[in-house]
């Protein structure tokens, strides 16, 4: 033992700490030049070829085709790996994370490669024209998509719609289809990016991320495209673009996404029943869309059970910018989807018709309690108003918080079916204001209106001002026996551009449920002030049938 050694630095002068500090620099540096060229040696090592026949023999009994594989490739690496394989094979656990260690080094290695390359690619482009690919993309193939979509791909192309709902049982192929645009859409728009959303973040990786990473080799683009888990992202080496990927339960990671140039064009909206209704996705599409001429959205999901779902109700509401593509798997080729898919599929049929129903053809099938099954969403135009001959007219008095309500209807005998096509709601507005307003929408002295009777002194004051006004009756069950004739009616009609307070009234309409969840009989009130108005509009037509 060296004596030397024991005597602390604090007592040492400086120059012999200096001293101690420069040896201990040389050894530093010594053992780092010696773990250097020990490295160099074996890496000199694994990549000479293997020269025994024991080697060629080892590589044979683990199933390697020799004649395959260029010469330069059988070295002493290759037998190395494949060793550990057999190891690993018999359950050696430090082989399996020894292998597991390759790959992931090995895949960062490529993803680095790829980025330098881009990056070399990108700066090379600042002086050089962009030289064209010897095989220019054409595009997403036929063979790709199912025949539920074959009609969808012309119409991205023509940019007839901005907006894709794609609501679908289980194997419709739905979110390949929208993973396939994804990628087609950024190669075709240089100066897009895209975003791709989940309601959660930690469910992206192996699910849109996964599916992003099929199309892309779907598509033989994987040399196009670089792929990283942290941060999840995929990048076109060839231009910089991004591919995006959030969770909605961090807005502020929404927010703070800045594309290198350009502009986010393309959001998929994957699972969209999950996110927290039809304003929180608003909200998304106006942080993440910004700039730019054109943007394409898709949004996919199984529909919930409950018919009352907002994403249910959101795909009925039509808007001429909005393409609705309902799927199932029935449509899509059988080999894709496999014998234990179609398998599962036939069983549940067989012993629960009703989860089938929902699960695999995306039918909103479940006890969701709404009370009018019977609406329909759809516009009614000037030239069919015109036709109309049979218009009832009802008010619902209101002031604040609840609102005046007047509606027009037609009701068609021969179809059974009520059309609902003009409506006017306000609060705390007197009634001359109100009974004005009607004049203005056309309404004259001749144009019964069909009134609550809770305020008769209203309906004297709109009497007063001109209007043909009347008390309605309602009576014992009067509510019921309304409530049963709505359901009753082959079809509720409503345009809900002119009548947009309407259509939700009748869409969220629900029945009452107990504390177990079952469905209580009976209307519940409340939030129901056009439906009201329809009822007394009506009442001569319903009280005829029964009451």
């Amino acid at each position: 033992m060296n004596e030397e050694n024991l005597i602390p630095n604090s007592k040492r002068t400086p120059s012999e700490l200096r001293e101690i500090t420069s040896k201990g620099g040389k050894a530093s540096g010594k053992a780092r030049r010696r773990k250097k060229s020990m490295k160099q040696v074996m890496d000199m090592l694994l990549e000479m070829p293997a020269n025994t026949r024991a080697d060629y023999e080892f590589l044979a009994e683990q199933g390697i085709d020799l004649n395959s594989l260029d010469p330069d490739f059988i070295n002493n690496m290759l037998i190395v790996n494949a060793a550990l394989m057999a190891r690993a094979k018999q359950g050696d656990v430090a082989a399996v994370k020894e292998l597991r260690d390759i790959i992931r080094d090995d895949d960062m290695l490529r993803h680095k490669i790829k980025y330098d390359n881009a990056r070399l690619r990108l700066e090379k482009q600042k002086l050089e024209p962009v030289s064209m690919p010897d095989k220019a993309y054409s595009g997403i193939p036929a063979n790709l998509v199912a025949p539920a979509f074959s009609s969808v791909l012309f119409d991205i192309a023509e940019q007839e719609h901005s907006e894709y709902i794609f609501p679908g049982g289980r194997g419709s192929t739905k979110s390949s289809f929208c993973g396939l645009n994804v990628i087609d859409l950024i190669m075709k728009h240089e100066d897009m990016h895209a975003c791709v959303l989940r309601a959660v973040a930690n469910t992206l990786k192996d699910s849109v991320y996964s599916q992003i990473l099929w199309a892309i080799s779907a598509l033989g683009l994987d040399d196009e495209f670089a792929c990283t888990k942290s941060p999840l992202e995929v990048t076109r080496i060839s231009t910089g673009q991004k591919i995006y990927f959030r969770g909605a339960d961090d807005p502020n990671k929404i927010k703070s996404i800045k594309p290198p140039f350009g502009y986010i064009g393309v959001v998929w909206f994957e699972e969209l029943d999950q996110f927290g209704g039809e304003e929180a996705v608003r909200k998304i599409e106006q942080s993440v869309i910004r700039g730019g001429e054109r943007a394409y959205k898709f949004k996919s999901f199984n529909p919930p059970k409950s018919a009352q779902n907002w994403a249910n109700k959101y795909i009925k509401i039509p808007r001429a910018d909005r393409l609705v593509t309902e799927s199932t798997y029935l449509t899509v080729p059988k080999k894709w989807l496999g014998k234990p898919f179609l398998d599962d599929a036939e069983f549940l049929k067989e012993t629960n018709p009703t989860a089938y129903e929902n699960e695999y053809m995306g039918v909103a099938n479940g006890t969701g309690g709404n009370i009018f099954d019977n609406v329909q969403i759809q516009e009614i135009t000037d030239k069919e108003i015109k036709t109309f001959d049979n218009v009832l007219n009802g008010v619902d008095w209101g002031w604040y918080p609840d609102l005046y309500a007047f509606v027009r209807v037609q009701y068609v005998a021969s179809q059974h079916s009520l059309y609902v096509w003009q409506e006017y709601t306000c609060n705390k507005t007197k009634n001359i204001d109100t009974a004005k307003h009607l004049s203005e929408l056309g309404i004259t002295a001749n144009d019964l209106i069909i009134c609550d009777n809770s305020e008769n002194k209203s309906v004297e004051d709109y009497r007063a001002y001109g209007l043909l006004a009347r008390s309605a009756e309602k009576g014992p069950h009067s509510r019921e026996y309304s409530y049963k004739w709505l359901q009753s009616l082959r079809a509720i009609i409503i345009d809900n551009k002119r009548c947009p307070v309407a259509a939700r009234e009748f869409f969220d309409k629900e029945y009452d449920r107990d504390k177990e969840g079952n469905v209580i009989s009976g209307y519940p009130d409340g939030n129901d002030h056009m439906i009201d108005a329809v009822r007394y509009a009506t009442e001569r037509i319903w009280r005829r049938r029964g009451l």
